[in-house]
């Protein structure tokens, strides 16, 4: 009989698919569970339990990475741990069986003190029959060759060639499934695309003075913090529309055009690199897309967000500055065009007027697609951006 479950808890998403095996009822088995329409394969990560253990009812009991999640495969009924079925860093796809689990305990202890291996159960290997060995004279032994003078040591390494590291300071850890994932599409990017970035730099005094100067009224009214994050968003939202083909791409002999604006935001995790999408943000008002962001970032960090929310998106924008980035050229997310990277603010002293005044700067960074977007595309999208960052007004005026 097969049940299959799909619920979330913080941290993963966990889907269950709960096989039970015929031994008198006694034992099931935990399976690999449904990963999502486009995964077909994952690793098996690391268990969290190992036999003799118990284990309680939907309790997770190994995780698997793919390229885009990680999922846990929990047990389907309580009990203990009887044995495992697989081995980590196994590639297993849904259905397999990775664990035994018995609901009434018995035997489980004695399986997980049982070891697999022959030899460790201190059984020797059989010896061979041989014939009686029959007492013969011993004949003198010849004289042993005199032993050869040691070879001279080699030659200390000059300081011109390279000192390799002793193995004893190195650690080797494999990939996993998102870094693979991750490392794959950004060298497919470079590879594709004609890459070009252009610069600009943003006053940002007229922005951080509106967050500050309704930073309450908007938490109150609104419950969640007014940010840089959705001025910016804005301000491609406006770009995109004065350049749409910034929001286009390439397909074969075509240019697809999108009338719609779905933006991705670049978020870094303990486990890589993931990019959740603002759908229809071209609609949203800045306290929707503010929500949006902090949902979707909670989601990434905590590896509960799912493999829809990240699929997609027609424009990325990359916050480095988060991280102190003061200059970057960001790579395009295929199959986009198009990548907007924010870095930190520093003050640095401008000319205002005619006078040398202290200004909060930021870098802004534009790569795209040299075969679709032109180097004037590409410098007026930037600078519209400029201009709607440093007089948020215009978005009311539409000017």
């Amino acid at each position: 009989m097969e049940v299959t479950s799909l619920f979330q808890t913080e941290g993963f998403i966990k889907l269950t698919n709960r096989s039970f095996s015929s031994n008198d009822g006694d034992l099931v088995e935990a399976v690999v569970p449904f990963m999502g329409e486009s995964i077909t394969d994952g690793t098996l990560a690391q268990f969290l339990k190992k036999p003799g253990d118990r284990v309680k009812v939907d309790e997770p009991i190994a995780q698997i990475e793919t390229d885009k999640v990680t999922i846990d495969v929990v047990s389907p009924e309580a009990g203990v741990i009887q044995k495992l079925l697989a081995k980590e860093g196994d590639t297993v796809e849904p259905g397999v069986k990775i664990a035994a689990i018995s609901k009434s305990g018995e035997g489980a202890a004695e399986a997980a003190s049982q070891p697999s291996a022959p030899e460790a159960k201190g059984e020797t290997p059989p010896i061979a029959e041989t014939a009686p060995i029959k007492e013969t004279k011993k004949e003198p032994s010849p004289p042993q060759p005199k032993a050869k003078a040691p070879s001279p040591p080699p030659p200390r390494p000059t300081a011109s060639e390279p000192q390799l590291p002793p193995k004893d300071r190195e650690r080797r850890v494999p990939m996993t499934r998102l870094r693979k994932r991750v490392a794959t599409r950004l060298k497919d990017s470079q590879n594709t695309f004609a890459m070009l970035t252009t610069f600009n730099e943003v006053d940002m005094t007229n922005l951080m003075k509106l967050r500050s100067d309704y930073k309450d009224s908007f938490v109150e009214k609104h419950g969640v913090k007014l940010g840089l994050m959705s001025g910016f968003v804005k301000a491609a939202i406006s770009a995109l529309q004065y350049q749409p083909v910034v929001n286009a791409v390439i397909d074969g002999d075509d240019i697809i055009y999108r009338d719609y604006i779905d933006i991705s935001i670049a978020v870094g995790t303990p486990k890589g690199l993931v990019v959740p999408v603002l759908r229809n943000a071209g609609n949203m008002n800045f306290a929707e897309i503010e929500k949006e962001i902090n949902t979707l970032a909670k989601k990434a960090t905590d590896g509960s967000i799912s493999i829809d929310e990240m699929a997609g998106g027609t424009f990325t924008i990359s916050n480095g500055g988060v991280y102190g980035s003061l200059l970057s050229t960001p790579i395009i997310n295929p199959p986009q065009s198009a990548i907007l990277g924010m870095h930190s603010i520093v003050n640095r002293p401008m000319v205002v007027g005619g006078n040398v005044v202290s200004r909060p700067m930021m870098y802004i960074a534009l790569t795209y697609d040299h075969r679709l977007i032109d180097g004037r595309e590409a410098v007026f999208f930037l600078r519209r951006i400029k201009d709607v960052v440093e007089d948020p007004r215009r978005l009311l005026l539409d000017v």
